[in-house]
């Protein structure tokens, strides 16, 4: 029998590491992070929406959402987290490096599959780096709007970025035992995510936003990847701009680690549920990428 996320179920471990993700990953490259991807789940009265989680450049699922999915769960969400744009290569750990247009295309057959097993009428999508900008194309050239309640950017690559950003996330990945699968995949990701490519004027001519969708993005002046950070922030109605560093100044999160960050998670959760918000904590958070 399908049943409702209860918030009352035992906790799931949620681990603010960076690393925690890193060995399931590449040992199981296409498996759901922790709490995602129960397709008997049920969205409650309380949260209504099923959430879409959206991976960033050569992250997967698996990875990019060992902190979030169960944080999500463990506070009712029915949770979902796609892979996508793998340009063949199923069991590669490195996902998310396909031309972005058709990465869109996946991203709706996916909220498609998910709101006919759950029932609900919209979802709400969170994405990281290129997963928080990919949305934006589903929603503007797709018919994905009416099948939207809210996108929540981490750190997304909104209005691109420069080369030396998308190196620096390729070596910082590479740190974590990726490079040598990294070296060998051609990125069409990256090249539409230049800074001026043809792909972002398109993206973002005539606004950033469409109507009846709410956005909110996450950034941190420390960012070395989607660079510059004011890059990422979107203009137009229904919008909110949060940088970490105007929460806390203890925080020095990098591009990758906002997607572990418990303030930026609380961000999430705020964002996801605005009737309750939480207070967000102050943490020191170290220097990362």
């Amino acid at each position: 029998m399908a049943t409702a996320a209860p918030a009352s179920a035992a906790a799931l471990p949620v681990p603010y590491v960076i690393a925690a993700g890193a060995a399931p990953s590449i040992l199981a490259p296409n498996s759901a992070p922790p709490g995602a991807d129960d397709w008997t789940c049920r969205p409650s009265a309380a949260h209504p929406r099923p959430v879409v989680l959206v991976p960033g450049t050569f992250e997967n699922a698996r990875f990019n959402w060992d902190s979030l999915a169960p944080l999500l769960k463990n506070n009712g969400y029915c949770v979902f987290a796609i892979n996508y744009g793998d340009n063949g290569l199923t069991g590669s750990p490195i996902k998310s490096v396909g031309p972005v247009a058709n990465s869109a295309a996946e991203l709706a057959a996916f909220i498609d599959r998910v709101l006919a097993a759950t029932g609900a009428a919209k979802v709400d999508l969170v994405g990281h780096s290129q997963g928080g900008m990919m949305p934006r194309y589903y929603l503007k050239f797709l018919g994905g709007a009416p099948k939207v309640n809210a996108l929540v950017g981490l750190a997304p690559s909104n209005h691109g970025t420069t080369l030396d950003g998308l190196t620096t996330l390729e070596d910082a990945l590479g740190t974590l035992g990726f490079s040598n699968f990294l070296f060998g995949t051609v990125c069409d990701a990256c090249v539409d995510q230049a800074d001026g490519s043809p792909f972002m004027t398109n993206l973002n001519a005539g606004g950033d936003t469409v109507p009846g969708v709410s956005y909110t993005v996450v950034s941190t002046r420390y960012d070395l990847v989607a660079t510059p950070y004011t890059s990422q922030q979107l203009s137009g109605p229904d919008v909110t701009n949060i940088v970490l560093q105007d929460q806390c100044a203890l925080d020095f999160a990098g591009h990758v680690r906002v997607a572990f960050d418990p303030i930026a998670l609380t961000d999430v959760l705020n964002a996801l549920d605005p009737a309750h918000p939480r207070p967000v904590p102050c943490l020191y958070i170290p220097p990362s990428i």
